[in-house]
């Protein structure tokens, strides 16, 4: 049995097969529909490859699924990305990483926020609309935020994930705190 694929090689293996199973199309079609070696392809959904921005682009046009879908884990209900953790991936062309946060859904509506706290009062929120989803990326700062009774701290660079239709809050933690906030609604 193969050793286990370091993520996020798991998850773009498990999502390469998932999505060329869903299609219903063999590896060798897949190779040739995206203009990839079938051993790269084999190798991918092995875990062992080492795919490039433009590879995985080319497997997700020829999968018809968005980038995103390729190398984003599975949600759980609360997520959280540390700085320079998450899912990078490299650029065969230029000095570029890139790294995604979330896929965005279809049919959503997104608000951008740029968010400003100061310690002391803590921004408690009541749940949003129904299947509404909070992004927050800490620019600066120290933030305590999520779903009451689980919130997460985050430090410059973090990322977390959260519903929104939940009562939720939001705490700076050191003078200065101030973060991007992305709201989905359905």
């Amino acid at each position: 049995m193969p050793p286990e694929p370091a993520a996020p090689l798991a998850t773009i293996a498990t999502a390469l097969r998932r999505e060329r199973e869903r299609v219903g199309i063999s590896l060798t079609e897949l190779a040739r529909r995206a203009g990839v070696a079938k051993s790269t392809l084999s190798q991918l959904e092995s875990g062992t490859g080492n795919p490039s921005v433009e590879t995985l682009w080319a497997l997700g046009v020829a999968l018809g699924v968005p980038f995103g879908r390729l190398v984003e884990p599975v949600d759980d209900d609360i997520r959280v990305i540390r700085a320079g953790e998450g899912p990078r991936v490299r650029s065969e062309q230029a000095d570029f990483t890139g790294t995604l946060l979330s896929a965005g859904a279809a049919h959503l509506r997104r608000d951008v926020y740029l968010i400003e706290l100061e310690p002391g009062a803590i921004r408690e929120a009541d749940g949003h609309t129904p299947r509404s989803v909070e992004h927050v990326v800490v620019a600066a700062g120290r933030l305590r935020v999520g779903p009451e009774g689980s919130p997460v701290d985050l430090n410059p660079g973090d990322y977390a994930t959260f519903p929104g239709d939940i009562p939720h809050r939001y705490e700076a933690l050191l003078p200065g705190t101030f973060a991007v906030l992305v709201m989905e609604h359905p």
